[in-house]
């Protein structure tokens, strides 16, 4: 009996192996196939992406997310706001959206969590992606946009992630906060070439932000009804800006 032993422990030993094998391999499939899933999503066309804002709350501890002029025929929405902590551990925030025909979407986004009515608030966030999905009725990817943002205070120098935009506000702001972010569609109809942008500057000041803007082309700041040349990088307020050719 005893000399048996050694080989049962070894098929065991085999068994557990490739069981362990098998459940990797499945799950390194499974992952593979999500990222071909999401790179064959067709693109959606500019017209056709919604104008999107993370704006932040005076203590910085929440960030209003606003994604109007939905366009794209979908059943339902996904989005998911992921950010770094200071020591290096990434924190999310996931929701799901039935559209039922709405063409505005309006979230308050926690940045840390909340347990029977206590907030615990994560501090020191600067720097994060989110990622809006749309689905159709069988839950099938239709559209997918994804932007990094950057959030910053008591600093005069704004910039996107990417470097590619530069805000410099002509007062350095002792408490307000700021988020710098491409905003995946355009507020209004543009006429000429695209050549950057759109970002987006969005404050929880309520008063007006002139500044100095860099971005390649030329300039152009959203009003509410079209577009306005910003002359010399001199603009008058925060907002969303595109580089024209």
């Amino acid at each position: 009996m005893k000399k048996y032993l050694p080989v049962g422990i070894f098929l065991v030993g085999l068994l557990v192996f490739g069981g362990v094998f098998l459940m990797l391999r499945g799950s390194s499939s499974k992952t593979s196939n999500d990222q071909q899933v999401d790179e064959a999503v067709p693109e959606i066309t500019l017209t056709q992406r919604p104008v999107t804002s993370l704006t932040p709350s005076g203590d910085g501890h929440w960030l209003k997310m606003k994604i109007d002029s939905i366009k794209v025929k979908a059943a339902t929405l996904d989005y998911e706001l992921l950010y770094s902590l200071p020591d290096g551990r990434s924190q999310g925030v996931p929701g799901t959206v039935n559209l039922n025909g709405k063409t505005s979407v309006s979230r308050d986004l926690l940045l840390g969590s909340e347990s029977s009515g206590h907030f615990r608030y994560d501090e020191g966030v600067d720097q994060g992606a989110l990622t809006v999905r749309f689905r159709n009725d069988s839950g099938k990817l239709v559209g997918k946009l994804s932007t990094k943002f950057h959030l910053q205070s008591k600093v005069a120098g704004l910039a996107s992630v990417d470097g590619k935009f530069t805000f410099k506000l002509n007062k350095t702001p002792t408490k307000d906060f700021y988020v710098t972010m491409e905003t995946f569609g355009l507020p209004n109809s543009l006429s000429g070439g695209l050549s950057s942008g759109p970002y987006g500057v969005f404050s929880s000041a309520v008063v007006a932000q002139p500044g100095t803007v860099t971005l390649d082309g030329t300039i152009q700041r959203a009003t509410s009804g079209g577009w306005e040349e910003v002359k010399d990088g001199k603009a008058s307020d925060i907002g969303i800006f595109v580089g024209t050719k």
